[in-house]
């Protein structure tokens, strides 16, 4: 039993990435992919979504996971927050998107969109993680994204607890100064 859970604990410490997160200031790639907002797909672009403001952009590992399903109802209790900050909230997965349907529908109680994260996309955000001998999935980073395109903030934890918290407070810096 112990070194079964010393050979679980080594395979997570070489899943994690060498680099957690793109920095603040390099320029977030631009991506084309479906999303899904209250079980509704649609094509959703990066670009697009910058030009009516700020992104938060949050990878998840995996949608119906409890550690994602708290992050997911902590972003949708926050959604409003972040709506009067001037920002878009967008989840990202590896999920095929029939999984982010009913994810958007109940855990993000839809309240904002979920998309589909390829392997270049995970490549590109510097999330991807790779289970031994499995698919690629994403680790837990959450990023400001400005509307010029730039990375304002980045926040990765495993842990879901900090990322509403860190990101809307990285959001509200944004804000001109009145």
């Amino acid at each position: 039993m112990r070194a079964a859970s010393i050979f679980a604990a080594l395979a997570l410490t070489l899943a994690m990435p060498a680099s957690a997160a793109l920095a603040p200031g390099a320029q977030a790639p631009d991506f084309a992919t479906q999303g899904a907002m209250a079980g509704k797909v649609f094509n959703l672009r990066l670009s697009q979504q910058l030009k009516r403001g700020p992104v938060v952009l949050y990878f998840f590992p995996a949608a119906f996971t409890s550690g994602c399903n708290a992050e997911a109802k902590a972003f949708a209790d926050a959604v409003a927050d972040f709506k009067a900050a001037g920002a878009t909230v967008i989840g990202m997965s590896a999920d095929a998107i029939p999984q982010l349907q009913k994810f958007s529908t109940e855990l993000c109680a839809g309240k904002f969109a979920v998309a589909t994260a390829s392997p270049a996309m995970l490549k590109g955000y510097d999330v991807e993680l790779r289970r031994p001998g499995g698919a690629a999935i994403s680790n837990r980073t959450s990023y400001v994204i400005g509307r010029d395109g730039k990375i304002a903030f980045a926040h990765s934890d495993m842990s879901p607890v900090d990322h509403v918290r860190t990101t809307l407070a990285a959001v509200r810096k944004l804000q001109p100064k009145r």
